[in-house]
């Protein structure tokens, strides 16, 4: 896009009553100080920012004579479009005018907006006027226009490892993404893994408490025999138990069958002798014969029914007693003794033995334990790797994208990175000439190191606008830059005056 300046016009600006420039592809403004000179510069920037060539507010009003308004135009072509601009200043009131149409300050910094950023064009109208801004502004203008290294041209430049690892990654995960993943699982795993080690540690401890102190086959040799002679002894004594505990359940049964009988035998004695009433006993009158024969028969009727039962009893005793005949109650104190002092030796023996087993489960654990250390302490080192991968990428990046703008310049040189003593690299921005930051530079010098950054904006923008050098007179020579070129000089004692060559 190009920029070209046709006609400047000022009415009641600073010490202009009224004034037109007509600009050529080279403009040259030469007159004493104070003849307003460098206004002509401020005009087109306050027409459209408001503000002075260095981006400050501006007032525009005379300062030598009385004036109700201030009125500032320009006429210019955008590429081959014509466009008029205009602002006004009458009594405190701002008017903007957009191809002599009344406009709305909205609409007026919306048309701006459309043609040109405005940072870059003051930037490129004015030398100086880039060098105003804060540096991480400068440093973003100047590599917007910068293509950064690609991702295949920073690995091409790695080491071997370092690409193996991060090229696959890259195809998945933006640097940033990886970065931001990898700084999560570190911090995740370096706690992971400390408690890791610590359970490790623990159950290590734990282990060796459990150790035996008997090998594991010599407690099986000893423990064997002890449990088979054990076992022959309770084949005795539980034979025995049986024999035994019939023998008692025998005698609790006749026992409960003596009591059952001798108790029945005193019940008889009752009933034989109960006494027949011949009345009711409810109403007291006396039985007729059929019916006290009834009582009788009734009576006899559970005499017999007693008896039978007791005949049970007497029978069911005696086939106990029988039994009991057949059966010798088997004495196992000695064998019980003998189990005791069997039981004695292998309780040592099975504690041990318990020792083995639990030192086997210990064993097993301290091992997964390792094992989960292990997959954790990998992961961390996988992450670390990565993370100073990332880093060492981002220093190729940085060094590349250094070179690539360093290209650029002919006698400049442009500081982007410090290296921090973490060994990260730290975004600044600094413009040398010769060694000297730009802060340090001559007028003339830094004139020279504005006209050539400024060709560098214009040529990556691919924006062509018109420069206005102001105070030329203090650089003898310089680049013939791209687009209109306006010189500003002193000339003392001589009046201003302005002449456009069209080549």
């Amino acid at each position: 896009m190009a920029i070209t300046f046709i006609t400047l016009t000022l009415q009641n600006f600073k010490s202009h009553r009224d004034l037109t420039v007509n600009f050529g592809e080279q403009t040259k403004i030469t007159g004493d100080n104070a003849q307003g000179k460098s206004s002509i510069q401020e005009a087109i920037t306050w027409l459209l920012y408001g503000v002075d060539s260095l981006g400050s507010k501006l007032d525009p009003t005379p300062i030598t004579y009385e004036s109700e308004g201030t009125k500032v135009s320009l006429l210019f072509f955008i590429d081959e479009k014509q466009v008029l601009l205009g602002r006004e200043l009458h009594k405190g009131k701002t008017h903007y005018y957009i191809n002599e149409v009344p406009s709305k300050a909205g609409s007026f910094k919306e048309i701006l907006d459309q043609l040109f950023d405005k940072n870059l064009f003051l930037s490129l109208f004015n030398q100086n006027y880039f060098f105003t801004l804060h540096w991480e502004d400068q440093r973003e203008m100047l590599l917007k226009y910068v293509t950064a290294p690609a991702n295949k041209e920073v690995l091409k430049h790695m080491l071997d490892e370092q690409k193996k690892c991060l090229e696959p990654l890259l195809k998945k995960h933006s640097l940033n993404g990886l970065e931001d993943l990898h700084k999560d699982n570190k911090k995740k795993k370096d706690k992971q893994y400390i408690a890791a080690q610590s359970k490790t540690k623990t159950l290590k401890e734990q282990m060796e408490h459990y150790q035996p102190t008997i090998p594991f086959d010599s407690i099986v040799a000893e423990l064997n025999p002890l449990k088979r002679d054990r076992e022959e002894i309770e084949k005795v004594t539980d034979n025995a138990g049986e024999i035994n505990g019939r023998i008692n359940v025998l005698n609790a049964k006749i026992n409960n069958l003596n009591k059952e009988r001798d108790q029945m035998k005193k019940d008889w004695d009752l009933l034989k002798n109960e006494k027949i009433e011949d009345h009711c006993r409810v109403c007291k009158q006396p039985l007729q014969e059929e019916s006290l024969q009834s009582v009788r028969d009734e009576h006899e009727q559970r005499k017999d029914n007693f008896k039978k039962i007791f005949h049970q009893i007497v029978e069911d005793r005696k086939k106990l007693e029988e039994e009991l005949k057949t059966l010798e109650y088997i004495d196992v104190t000695e064998q019980i003794e003998k189990v005791r002092e069997i039981q004695s030796k292998i309780d040592p023996l099975e504690k041990e033995l318990s020792k083995h087993k639990d030192y086997k489960l210990f064993q097993e654990q301290v091992q997964e334990a390792e094992k989960e250390e292990k997959e954790l302490l990998s992961s961390l080192n996988e992450s670390i790797f990565i993370l100073d991968t990332i880093k060492a990428f981002r220093a190729k990046e940085a060094e590349l994208q250094a070179e690539k703008v360093q290209a650029l310049f002919d006698t400049l040189s442009i500081r982007l990175f410090e290296k921090q003593k973490n060994g990260e690299l730290k975004n600044t921005f600094e413009i040398e000439m010769d060694g000297k930051p730009y802060r340090k530079l001559s007028l003339s010098e830094s004139i020279r190191a504005g006209l050539e950054l400024r060709e560098v904006l214009s040529k990556q923008s691919e924006v062509i606008t018109p420069v206005f050098i102001d105070n030329a007179e203090s650089i003898t020579s310089f680049k013939q830059p791209s687009g209109q070129l306006i010189i500003s000089r002193v000339e003392a004692e001589k009046e201003l005056t302005i002449e456009k060559d069209d080549y």
